[in-house]
């Protein structure tokens, strides 16, 4: 009786083995040079930016801050408002441009000197360097046993990452609630639900996104690293491998002449893999992993020093220079970029300049569409809100025009003529216009509504409205 074979094992294709490959941690190797020393200034001066400016005062407030529930957002000197929301859409519009913009021109620049992952992951590495010491040290620790020595360093860096990421977070929420009465609240364990939730959650996604992901939020998270080659062209500032003077890549003596070897100038150090933030080899050619750091940059021009090589075996160059080919920087794509950020940006700090403080709206009286008075007058009912945008008070004086339509007895017959609004103040005002019936000569007609301070006259607003009658007897 025959017996059947064993079922044969199943073997994973070798994609699937790379897809499912467990995750290797990337050790970045401290790096000194021009391109770090930019890194440097650049997280600084961000990181200054972002814990200090929630700390300015601004007459009397602090200087920026997102007012949720008064539904003020205060700049500086700037209040925005609800009905100022298109500003930020087309501050975002400016923003995305931008962005295309400096990776047709440079790359991932973005990514190596100005996104958040990377300046925090940036001052998180920095700390672990600090208090564990260089990269062998680190993986040799990693690799051994737990000892006293072990947990004191790994407990060390944790509860300075830890308290760093608390404190962004409160800071983050700072932007939200005055962060000097978010202090007090603190200090008298007095924190809202809310903050507290917040001030948890951007701090430990700072934690975790800083201090354990790194590389993996800008390979695996980050969206922009999928889509930046479609902004890519050869004439595109990259971080770049020479293969034509590297290869063939080899070991050697400092005295040994890489041409009479048959050698490249590249001699196979791995110290560019080594210092690579998300732990790519560069050598194999444009990765979408490079976030542009130029790390590599750096510490293969210290080897070629040493090696008393020419620099520039890894530089910032194009895909046609590395061929030998002229580039170009000024490109259609890059005309355009330039004269559309050219535009927007105009267009945005004119309509903020040309911005009026004061809005006005219109609300008609929906019970009923007009009323007609014993002395042959039509009347309409309106509310008008009047909100005052500015940090200071204003007596405004309310007036109502005849516009387009002609009706020259139009008349604002109740409500008061002048009207205090306090700064920042909304005020609620009902007013009633009439116009004679025998100088209707349709049922709908568009009239105006006048207001300024008496204060400052340029602090003027024009709404238009709708007034409605019976419909002419002619029925015209």
């Amino acid at each position: 009786m025959s017996r059947n074979p064993p079922a044969a094992k199943s073997v994973p294709p070798p994609a699937a083995e790379a897809m499912y490959a467990r995750h290797r941690k990337v050790y970045p190797r401290e790096v000194h040079g021009l391109f770090a020393t930019l890194r440097v200034l650049g997280a600084s001066l961000l990181l200054g930016l972002f814990y200090v400016t929630a700390w300015l005062p601004w007459d009397g407030r602090q200087a920026v801050l997102f007012d949720l529930p008064a539904r003020k957002f205060h700049v500086f000197s700037l209040t925005f408002w609800p009905q100022d929301f298109f500003y930020f859409a087309w501050l975002l519009i400016i923003a995305a441009l931008l962005l295309f913009y400096v990776t047709a021109l440079a790359g991932r620049l973005w990514c190596g000197y100005a996104c958040p992952q990377t300046v925090w992951t940036e001052l998180f590495l920095w700390m672990e360097h600090k208090i564990e010491g260089p990269r062998n040290q680190r993986i040799k620790r990693d690799n051994a046993a737990m000892s006293a020595s072990k947990v004191r360093l790994k407990s060390l860096k944790h509860g300075l990452w830890l308290l760093l990421s608390l404190y962004t977070g409160f800071t983050f929420v700072g932007y939200f609630t005055p962060i000097r009465e978010l202090t007090g609240a603190l200090a008298q364990f007095d924190l809202g639900p809310w903050e507290t939730f917040w001030i948890l959650f951007y701090g430990l996604a700072t934690y975790g996104n800083a201090g354990w992901m790194r590389e993996q939020v800008c390979i695996y998270m980050c969206p922009y690293a999928r889509f930046q080659s479609a902004m890519f062209d050869k004439d595109t500032l990259v971080i770049a491998y020479d293969d034509q003077r590297g290869e063939p890549r080899g070991s050697r003596r400092r005295a040994l002449d890489p041409h009479e070897a048959g050698l490249g100038e590249c001699i196979d150090c791995n110290q560019c893999v080594q210092v690579c933030p998300t732990g790519i080899d560069i050598r194999d050619g444009l990765q979408y992993q490079c976030i542009g750091c130029a790390a590599c940059i750096d510490i293969c021009n210290r080897v070629m020093d040493k090696m008393r090589y020419p620099r520039g075996l890894i530089r910032y160059t194009t895909e046609h220079a590395v061929a030998g080919h002229a580039g170009r920087i000024l490109r259609p794509r890059v005309i355009v970029y330039t004269l559309l950020l050219l535009a927007l940006t105009t267009g945005l700090i004119y309509a903020i300049g040309q911005r009026t403080a004061l809005d006005l709206d219109i609300l008609r009286d929906r019970n009923s569409l007009y009323r007609e008075t014993d002395n042959g007058l039509i009347e309409n009912v309106y509310t008008l809100k009047i909100i005052n945008m500015e940090e200071t008070p204003h007596r405004y004086r309310l007036a109502v025009a005849a516009g387009q339509s002609g009706l020259t007895s139009l008349r604002l017959t109740k409500g008061g003529l002048t009207v205090a609004v306090g700064a920042g103040e909304v005020r609620s005002l009902p007013v009633v216009v009439s116009v004679d019936r025998h100088e209707l000569r349709q049922s709908v007609n568009r009239i105006e509504f006048v207001i300024y301070a008496e204060d400052n006259r340029s602090l003027q607003r024009r709404e238009v409205a709708r007034f409605l009658g019976p419909v002419p007897e002619d029925g015209q």
